[in-house]
């Protein structure tokens, strides 16, 4: 179980709103995509400035794939940039890439990029940053279930031995530590199958701002509102139980 802080360490992001914000201003869809990628490099060195251990961004689900194959091809080739532009920032900011989710149909040569980012940031102690790619949460939960039923046919494990924390080592996830906080933007108030497990105990923040207008002061507006909040995990109140 979580233990109690008042700050967050993890905080995992919905981008919602990048084709409303351009259809507002009549773009089209990739614009808003462009000034998002935008966002997602200031919430990063914001997140550091602020001493996050971690940040997770929901970049492209397995439900995504059935969007226009233009925007698709848009979002592939973005992230193309990014791994060439922004790896290098974070290797000399002392931060660490991750992505989660399914490989394929991840084309090949951003998979062999991802490959080289997260070994060349590897052993980085910063600030981690995950995209999650080609992501579904219950996807993510069909296959660690798969995994453990392959290591109790192959390798021999216990069944017996199954909880909470071992069952968590077979999610996308494994060595990361779960949310405290989901910020989704745009208004719309779902988890869109996002971290179905990790975010079990996350406390939700949902602000009316489109992705591409969230920025270091909504963040920290965010974060202000999480810590004012009271965290039991299922428990109670104590000091207010015994007044």
């Amino acid at each position: 179980m979580p233990a109690k802080n008042n700050n967050p360490k993890h905080i995992a992001f919905i981008m919602d709103g990048n084709g409303r914000w351009a259809k507002e201003k009549g773009l089209g869809r990739t614009a808003g995509h462009r000034r998002g990628i935008q966002r997602v490099k200031e919430i990063i060195r914001g997140a550091a400035e602020l001493g996050l251990e971690a940040v997770t961004f929901f970049a492209f689900s397995t439900e995504n794939w059935s969007r226009p194959k233009k925007e698709v091809e848009a979002l592939m080739r973005y992230l193309d940039n990014f791994l060439d532009k922004e790896i290098k920032e974070l290797q000399r900011n002392n931060m660490r890439f991750r992505v989660i989710g399914a490989k394929d149909p991840v084309p090949g040569y951003l998979q062999k990029k991802i490959a080289k980012s997260e070994e060349l940031t590897g052993k980085n102690t910063g600030l981690t940053v995950v995209l999650a790619l080609n992501y579904g949460g219950r996807q993510e939960i069909v296959e660690a279930a798969r995994k453990f039923a392959a290591s109790v046919l192959k390798d021999h494990v216990l069944l017996e031995k199954l909880d909470c924390d071992v069952f968590s080592r077979y999610l996308y996830t494994a060595g990361l530590p779960d949310p405290d906080l989901l910020i989704r933007t745009s208004g719309e108030m779902r988890i869109s199958n996002f971290l179905l497990w990790q975010l079990s105990y996350a406390e939700f923040y949902f602000s009316k701002k489109y992705w591409p207008d969230f920025g270091i002061a909504e963040l920290k507006e965010a974060i202000l509102d999480y810590k004012k909040r009271e965290r039991r995990f299922g428990g109670i109140d104590a000091a207010k139980e015994n007044n």
